[in-house]
């Protein structure tokens, strides 16, 4: 790209020529109309040039279905060059040939047989934006010198960049690798502990062969193509704001970093804000699967600045999972922290999807059913409430170790790393009664008071008599209706988020690309898709309303008979009250109301006064 003159076409040919594919001069894409215009010596506006630029759109995207080429164009403004790279953002390089106005202007007067006069010349520069993404090369160069320039500046460059070779890490690069991307890897050099990691890494996987593996920050951003696309897999919290210092004397405007982890969307909002003072572009995105779906293709929830998303899209769209439908589970959430936000409460609910299933397995053991015998009975549940979730629990149950099941020799202290933790704190913060999410995390709090429970034991008849009065059909339509719960509330926190933030999120976009690749994927998250086209409430669309009325009794008869027998079920417990608290018409908060304004005159609202004035009575 640049003015006319300044040798695109002589450096398009023999680029083209240098790596054996074709070449396209842009002004033979010109319509009649044009080119008459521009030889009665008038200047081209936007609209003249909107259906050419389309046309080399097209023409670029045939070329790459096939291999690649090289165009010429002057593309002067940003939105010609967004217009030209439209929707192959990612696999467009821009070569900016720079010159001055008396050095070109001479080159055109001594131009034969072009249509285009050099007193329209002044106009172009006029016209001209400096592209910031571009590999700028100055036309004084001998053309030798300038292909050199180009093909050592984007040719030997790679596409990619992923900081940090832990589990994730290392199958998002061999994810990117097997999508044929160039990239560059980088882990940490730390004596004795971590050596040599990124290069031992690639000698272990022949897909890396092509990729550059680096312990030297500097090294790693250099090997990148601008602007450089670095996405961070290093654990959450101050860790990543260390490497963005680290990375930020090498990194130039517009370079673009991504945050996968696990990051509390309030940090991201925070990074985004500083980031932007640095020219520099900030993706907040929250990445699920675990290690098998990193590699094969996870849920990404990429959010931040729009325009800098473009840039990556096709990178993270493409090695992401697939709906039923082959789009990609990737999609531009919204701005700001959102993407870690969704991920965050994604995290929520999966902590309560399993423990009901934790509960589930329990209540089948105290029907006396062995791990063959549950893994059966959840593997029979596959046609009516399928999940990853419950497939591979099913998958537990099943692994012996010796004579005896491996399930029952794992100690029963279960482990968090902060996000169920997170979600309870923003639904407190927003007002939203996530009471599910924060049951299930409060169980595992109480799993690892594993000394203090063995004692108490021994102070607490215990009566559980294993004399369940229930079926595994009843135990299936308990689990649904919790299951329908758990994800009313966790889409409720998530549609008070968007509301609050100003976000807009796409409740029914979220349910789509968590239909695949993620943890919490489900046959209820497929059917969630379309109930989230016609409205923000599951609770109100009719289907839903049908399944909940009518596995209602079965939870109740379940929760009941395991609270006569002590067999501990908080989740599905808390399904129930929660669902006969948001279905009470009138709840006992009036008494509460009352209490506050008793001990300390907070006042209160009247059922027979509708103007929302507020009273203060002496209850003595």
């Amino acid at each position: 790209m640049g003015v006319s003159g300044c040798g695109k076409s002589t450096i398009g040919k023999l680029l083209a020529q240098e790596l054996d594919i074709p070449f396209f001069d842009g002004d033979d894409f010109h319509p009649e109309s044009n080119i008459q215009k521009m030889s009665n010596g008038q200047a081209l506006n936007d609209a003249d040039r909107q259906g050419w630029l389309e046309t080399l759109n097209d023409l670029a995207k045939q070329q790459l279905a096939k291999n690649s080429c090289v165009i010429v164009c002057s593309a002067l403004k940003q939105k010609y060059r967004d217009t030209l790279s439209l929707n192959i953002n990612a696999e467009t390089n821009w070569v900016y040939l720079s010159g001055s106005f008396n050095q070109i202007f001479d080159r055109l007067n001594s131009r034969e047989g072009h249509f285009m006069p050099s007193e329209l010349l002044i106009s172009q520069f006029e016209t001209l934006e400096d592209p910031k993404d571009a590999l700028k090369i100055d036309i004084t160069l001998t053309p030798e010198n300038i292909i050199r320039t180009i093909k050592s500046g984007l040719m030997n460059t790679s596409e990619f960049g992923l900081f940090g070779l832990g589990v994730m890490g290392k199958s998002l690069c061999r994810n990117l690798a097997n999508n044929g991307f160039k990239i560059s890897m980088f882990n940490r050099h730390v004596a004795g502990v971590e050596v040599d990691v990124a290069k031992n890494f690639k000698a272990e996987y022949s897909e890396l062969s092509h990729a550059k593996a680096f312990d030297d920050i500097a090294a790693f951003v250099n090997s990148l193509q601008q602007p450089r696309r670095i996405m961070l897999m290093v654990n959450a919290g101050k860790t990543i704001d260390y490497v963005i210092e680290d990375l930020l004397p090498y990194l130039s405007e517009n370079d673009i970093i991504i945050d996968g982890g696990n990051s509390n969307y309030k940090k991201t909002k925070e990074r985004n804000t500083y980031l932007k003072t640095k020219g520099i572009h900030f993706i907040g995105t929250g990445v699920s699967g675990g290690e098998e779906g990193a590699l094969k293709g996870p849920s990404i929830m990429p959010s931040g600045d729009k325009e800098a998303y473009k840039n990556v899209a096709q990178f993270l769209e493409t090695i992401s999972a697939k709906d039923k439908n082959g789009l990609p589970c990737c999609t531009y959430v919204g701005p700001e922290g959102s993407g870690q936000f969704i991920k965050m409460v994604h995290n929520g609910v999966e902590y309560v999807e399993m423990q009901l299933l934790a509960e589930v397995a329990t209540i089948l053991e105290s029907l006396g059913q062995n791990p063959d015998d549950i893994a059966n009975t959840l593997d029979s549940w596959k046609a009516t409430a399928n999940s990853y979730l419950l497939e591979i629990t099913a998958t537990i149950f099943r692994k012996k170790e010796g004579d005896d099941w491996l399930v029952n020799k794992i100690l029963d202290k279960a482990g968090n790393k902060g996000t169920g933790n997170w979600t309870t704190i923003a639904s407190a913060e927003l007002g939203v009664p996530s009471t599910l999410i924060a049951s299930a995390l409060f169980s595992r709090y109480i799993s690892f008071y594993k000394e203090e429970r063995v004692q108490l034991n021994k102070n607490f008849e215990n009566s559980n008599t294993s004399e369940l009065n229930v079926t595994t059909n009843d135990i299936l339509e308990a689990y649904q209706f919790a299951r329908i719960i758990n994800h009313y509330q966790g889409f409720k926190l998530i549609s008070e988020a968007s509301n609050k933030f100003e976000w807009h999120l796409n409740l029914s976009e979220i349910a789509r690309i968590w239909t695949n690749g993620c943890i919490i994927r489900s046959t209820l998250m497929e059917d969630l898709v379309a109930v989230f086209k016609h409205t923000t409430n599951i609770l109100t669309n009719p289907e839903l309303i049908n399944k909940v009325n009518n596995y209602k009794s079965s939870a109740k008869k379940v929760v009941s008979e395991c609270i006569l027998n002590d067999v501990t079920t908080p989740a599905l417990a808390e399904a129930i009250q929660f669902l006969n608290g948001i279905t009470t018409k009138y709840a006992s908060a009036n008494i509460i109301q009352a209490q506050r304004d008793y001990f300390g005159a907070h006042t209160y609202q009247r059922l027979d006064d509708d103007s929302g004035k507020s009273y203060h009575s002496n209850w003595n």
